[in-house]
């Protein structure tokens, strides 16, 4: 008798995972579709953005009923554009990208909501150890600085100025090469300098082709500096789903800054496969020791001011924009 139940049972067992199997089930299926998907296109994928993989991760979005779908969108210019198109619902690069778009005379145009950085992410490399390195390092000399027009490179002009020396005389800012590339244009030879995110800056250290040698976020200030923007429409069609948004980036901030470097970097380790923990926890102890993430999401009018005052300053803007124009409050 004992072994006819113990039979029944082995066959029940094969037959229920034959269904699981022929209907493709899982256990997260049934929570899947009862959460809002939400397409995001991000500008580049650093561990400068920790927090917001931190949210990921922890299934910080999935206690706001949400499912991220993340892409990567290299440039705000394009990040923009995929909003604009409609291919995704948010976007999550500078802010200068929502002032452009204003400015072009769109009518549906885009808001920030939510804030993630308040310092340049980017870390100036040089090609020899440099001890008490200072920005007359960079006179006479070509650093690759980015896309004319994108934040890293505004903010190095800005740090320049700010240092007494004028960025399109004193130093040769090199615009030409794009973002994904300027790494290894820098390592087949170009440039004296080059403006790099995390965890490139880092693999390029480990390579022996250079030295950090300064961040520019220390010199460029507090900006808005990487935010999330949508649609003036869409935030208005979906105020529940945009307030779950930002509380689930909270929660991605409040980690960050309730936790060790060490347990940030396991938090976010599947984001950077090819990332050591080892040198992801450096990273984020870099990140950390420049303040580069704020306390809470609130997009404030004064960074937002000084970030219009680097654009003004480096030529990419004529007429600024009222700041509650292009923000959107969820309090």
């Amino acid at each position: 008798m004992k072994k006819i139940v113990i039979s029944l049972i082995a066959v029940l067992i094969i037959f229920l995972l034959a269904m699981m199997v022929l209907f493709n089930f899982h256990p997260s299926d049934k929570s899947d579709k009862n959460l809002t998907k939400i397409k995001l296109a991000e500008v580049t994928h650093s561990i400068f953005y920790a927090p917001q993989y931190v949210a990921i991760e922890k299934g910080f979005f999935e206690e706001e009923g949400i499912k991220i779908d993340l892409s990567l969108t290299p440039g705000a210019d394009k990040v923009s554009a995929a909003v604009l198109s409609g291919d995704v619902q948010i976007g999550f690069a500078g802010s200068e990208a929502t002032i452009y778009v204003y400015n072009g005379g769109e009518k549906d145009y885009l808001k920030t909501f939510a804030q993630l950085t308040q310092k340049d992410g980017s870390f100036i490399v040089a090609r020899e150890k440099i001890e008490n390195f200072t920005l007359d390092n960079l006179k006479g000399k070509t650093i690759i600085g980015g896309r004319q027009g994108g934040m890293p490179e505004m903010t190095l002009e800005w740090a320049l100025r700010e240092h007494g020396l004028d960025p399109k005389k004193d130093v040769h800012i090199d615009t030409s090469i794009e973002f994904a590339a300027m790494s290894g244009a820098f390592l087949a030879g170009n440039g004296d300098f080059v403006s790099l995110f995390e965890p490139t800056a880092l693999a390029l250290e480990q390579q022996g082709g250079g030295y950090v040698v300064a961040s520019l976020g220390e010199l460029g200030g507090v900006v808005p500096y990487t935010a999330y923007f949508a649609r003036d429409s869409y935030l208005n069609e979906n105020k529940d789903l945009i307030k779950a948004f930002v509380r689930a980036i909270q929660k991605g901030l409040d980690y960050v800054h309730t936790h060790s470097d060490k347990e940030v970097a396991k938090a976010i380790l599947n984001q950077f496969p090819d990332t050591s923990l080892k040198d992801l926890e450096e990273v984020v102890s870099r990140y950390r020791k420049i303040d580069a993430w704020p306390k809470d999401t609130t997009f404030k009018e004064e960074s937002f001011e000084h970030l219009q005052k680097i654009i003004q300053a480096a030529g990419e803007l004529e007429k600024t924009v009222p700041f509650d124009q292009l923000t959107y409050s969820t309090k």
